[in-house]
C-alpha cells in the first residue's frame, strides 16, 4: 500500500534533504547578495552601456562582468526556489523565489543595451578583435550565434522592454503551478478494503503503481477531477502563455511561434514534424502493447488507471541506497571518474531532496548552476520507478557538472533540445545493466514494466502533448480562443487516436490531462522528450555495443554544454537527429520490450 500520510516538510530527516546551505549559508546571507547584485546594476550599466564599440578590452571587461552578475544572480534563484519547491504553500518561499526572478529581470533590463551594440560593432570587427584580445577568444560561438540570430534581435529600446516583462510574463507559469501544487485539493482515494489514501501531486504516481485497482481507479478519477474543478482557470492561464509564446515570435518577427522556439537553438521545424509524423506512423506498437498488458492483467477492459498496475504480485523493493549502487553499476561503462562523482553526489554531498512531504513539488527535476551542485529534487519511494526516476534527473545532473566543470559561463547552460539526451541515456544503460544481471522473470518483468511507463511518458504522451500545443499556437496565431472546454475535446481526440480501440477513453478526464503539465508553459519544450530519447537510446547502443570511441564522444558531448549548436552536439556524440533513424531505432526498441513482455507473461 501507498503511503497514505506524508509528513511534513519539518518531519524530514536533514541528511535526505538538498544542501541549500552550500549555496547561501543563511536566509540572510542570501538576502544581502540579492541586495548586492542589485544594487550594482545601475552602476554596471552606466559604465558599459554606449562603450562596448570603444575596443576589445571594454567588450572583454563587459562580458567578464556580466557573467560574474549572472552567475551571482543565478546562485540567488537556485537558493530561493529549492525552498518554494520543498514547500509550494511557503508564502515567505514563494517570495523569496519572486524576488530572485525580479532580479533576473532587472539583470536582462541592464544588460538589453549589449547584442545590439555588439551588432552595431559588426562581425568583421569583432572576429578582428577575438584574434587582439585573448579574453575574447572564448566567444567565437558565441559571436556565430549572435549574428545568425541577427534578423531577430530588435533596438536597443525594445529587447530592454522584452527584458523588463519577464517577471510579469513568469507568473503565469508560476500561479498555474502553485495552483496545482498548493492550492488544488483532492479528495481521498479508497482502496479495496475501505481504507483512504491521501491525493496529492507528490503522491498520485505512487498510487497508479499499487495492485489494488480500486485504490488506482478512485486515486485517478479524483486526481483528474481536481483539475476538471478548476478548468477554466487553468485553461484561462495556458491561453495566456500561449498567448505570450505568440506574442513574443511576432515581435521578433518569427513567422510562428514554433519556428521562434526552434530558431533559438538553431533546429528546424522538419526535425519536429519528423518527429510527429514518425511518431504517427508507429502508433500501432502501442495498440499491440496494450492488448498484451489487458491480457496479462487480465482484465476485460483496460482504463487509463491500468497503465501504471504491476504485472507481478511483489515488485522488488529498492530503497534509496541500493538505487545509487544500481545505477552507479550502470552507468560503470563511463568510467570511474563518472561513477564516483556521482555516488559523492548521491550518498554525501547532498544533491538530492529525496522523500515526499506535505506541499512538495510535484514529480521530480535537476536544478543547480555553475558554482552550485547540481542538485535534484526528487519524491522516492523505494521502487523502480522511483529509482529510475533518480538515475533520469542524475542524467541531467551529470550533464550539468561536467559542462560546468569544463565550460567557461557563457557556454555552461545547455539548451533544452539536447537536455533530455542524457537523462534517458542514463536510464537506457542502468534497464539494460538490470536485465543483464537478473533472471529473475518478475525482476525482468518489473523493470520492463518501468522502462514501458518511461516510454509511455516520453514516446507517447509527450509527442500527444506537443501535437496538442502546435494546435493550441496555431489556434491563436488563426486569431482563435482557447476554451476549456475546447482544449478537453483536442486532448481527448488526441489520446482516442493513440489509445486505440483497447483503452477506454473517459473524455472528460483523459481530456483535462494537459491542465496537470506544467511542461507546456515551456513553449514547445515537450517534443525535445521525443528527440531526446530517441537520441538517448541510439548513443547508449553504440555504448553497450562496445563501439570504438563511443563512451569518449559521450562524454565530450556532455562536457560541450552550450559551446556547440545542439545538432553539432548530438553528431559530436553520435548520432545525427536530422535523420528520423534514431526514432525508429528507438520505436525498434520499444517493439523488443513489448515481445519480451510476451515471452515473460504469456500475454
Amino acid at each position: 500500500m501507498a503511503q497514505k500520510t506524508l509528513p511534513l516538510r519539518s518531519d524530514i530527516p536533514v541528511e535526505n534533504t538538498w544542501n541549500a546551505p552550500s549555496v547561501f549559508v543563511s536566509d540572510e546571507a542570501w538576502a544581502a547578495e540579492l541586495k548586492a547584485v542589485s544594487d550594482s546594476l545601475p552602476g554596471f550599466q552606466e559604465t558599459y552601456q554606449g562603450h562596448l564599440a570603444d575596443g576589445p578590452g571594454v567588450l572583454a571587461d563587459y562580458l567578464e562582468a556580466f557573467a560574474d552578475l549572472y552567475g551571482r544572480t543565478g546562485k540567488v534563484y537556485v537558493y530561493a526556489s529549492m525552498y518554494s519547491a520543498m514547500d509550494t504553500g511557503d508564502q515567505d518561499a514563494s517570495a523569496k523565489a519572486g524576488q530572485a526572478m525580479g532580479l533576473y529581470s532587472r539583470l536582462a533590463a541592464a544588460s538589453a543595451f549589449a547584442e545590439p551594440e555588439m551588432l552595431a560593432v559588426g562581425r568583421e570587427t569583432l572576429s578582428a578583435w577575438m584574434e587582439q584580445e585573448p579574453r575574447l577568444a572564448i566567444y567565437a560561438h558565441y559571436v556565430d550565434n549572435l549574428f545568425r540570430k541577427r534578423a531577430h534581435v530588435r533596438s536597443a529600446e525594445v529587447e530592454e522592454v522584452l527584458g523588463m516583462v519577464a517577471q510579469p510574463f513568469g507568473n503565469v507559469y508560476k500561479t498555474a503551478t502553485t495552483l496545482a501544487n498548493a492550492d488544488l485539493k483532492f479528495a481521498d482515494a479508497t482502496a479495496q478494503d475501505g481504507e483512504p489514501a491521501q491525493v496529492a501531486s507528490g503522491s498520485i504516481q505512487g498510487l497508479m503503481e499499487q495492485a489494488d485497482r480500486d485504490l488506482r481507479r478512485t486515486a485517478w478519477e479524483s486526481y483528474h477531477d481536481g483539475f476538471l474543478s478548476l478548468k477554466n482557470t487553468f485553461a484561462s492561464s495556458l491561453a495566456t502563455a500561449v498567448k505570450q509564446d505568440v506574442f513574443y515570435a511576432q515581435v521578433r518577427r518569427h513567422t510562428t511561434a514554433l519556428e521562434a522556439s526552434l530558431y533559438a537553438n538553431n533546429i528546424p521545424v522538419e526535425v519536429f514534424h519528423n518527429l510527429l509524423d514518425t511518431f504517427r506512423r508507429n502508433v500501432p506498437t502501442w495498440h499491440r502493447y496494450w492488448e498484451v498488458r489487458q491480457h496479462a492483467l487480465g482484465v476485460d477492459t483496460l482504463h487509463p488507471y491500468d497503465i501504471w498496475a504491476p504485472l507481478t504480485e511483489s515488485a522488488p523493493v529498492v530503497p534509496y541506497a541500493q538505487a545509487v549502487d544500481w545505477i552507479s553499476a550502470g552507468m560503470q561503462p563511463l568510467g570511474d571518474d563518472y561513477v564516483n562523482t556521482l555516488r559523492q553526489g548521491c550518498l554525501h554531498d547532498r544533491w538530492v531532496d529525496i522523500y515526499p512531504n506535505q506541499g512538495k513539488r510535484l514529480g521530480a527535476f535537476s536544478s543547480g548552476w555553475k558554482g552550485t551542485y547540481p542538485f535534484i529534487m526528487t519524491n522516492y519511494v523505494d521502487n523502480l520507478f522511483s529509482m529510475s526516476a533518480l538515475t533520469h534527473e542524475l542524467g541531467h545532473s551529470m550533464h550539468s557538472y561536467l559542462t560546468w566543470q569544463t565550460q567557461p559561463m557563457v557556454y555552461a547552460d545547455y539548451s533544452l533540445f539536447v537536455a533530455e539526451v542524457a537523462s534517458n541515456f542514463n536510464q537506457a544503460l542502468v534497464r539494460a545493466h538490470l536485465l543483464d544481471t537478473n533472471d529473475d522473470p518478475r525482476f525482468q518483468i518489473a523493470v520492463i514494466e518501468e522502462a514501458m511507463a518511461n516510454f509511455y511518458r516520453y514516446f507517447l504522451v509527450m509527442p500527444t502533448l506537443a501535437r496538442f500545443e502546435l494546435e493550441m499556437h496555431e489556434q491563436v496565431e488563426r486569431g482563435e480562443d482557447l476554451t476549456a472546454d475546447g482544449l478537453i475535446t483536442l486532448m481527448a481526440d488526441l489520446f482516442t487516436e493513440v489509445y486505440g480501440d483497447t483503452i477506454h477513453i473517459d473524455r472528460e478526464r483523459v481530456g483535462i490531462t494537459w491542465a496537470t503539465f506544467n511542461h507546456l508553459y515551456a513553449n514547445f519544450y515537450v517534443f525535445q522528450y521525443a528527440t531526446g530519447i530517441s537520441a538517448a537510446h541510439a548513443l547508449a547502443k553504440a555504448i553497450l555495443d562496445e563501439k570504438p570511441g563511443a563512451v569518449e564522444s559521450y562524454l565530450s558531448f556532455l562536457k560541450a554544454g552550450g559551446s556547440l549548436y545542439p545538432l553539432d552536439a548530438l553528431k559530436l556524440a553520435g548520432v545525427d537527429m536530422l535523420s528520423p533513424e534514431a526514432v525508429e531505432t528507438t520505436f525498434a526498441t520499444l517493439a523488443g520490450y513489448v515481445e519480451r513482455l510476451v515471452e515473460l507473461t504469456g500475454a
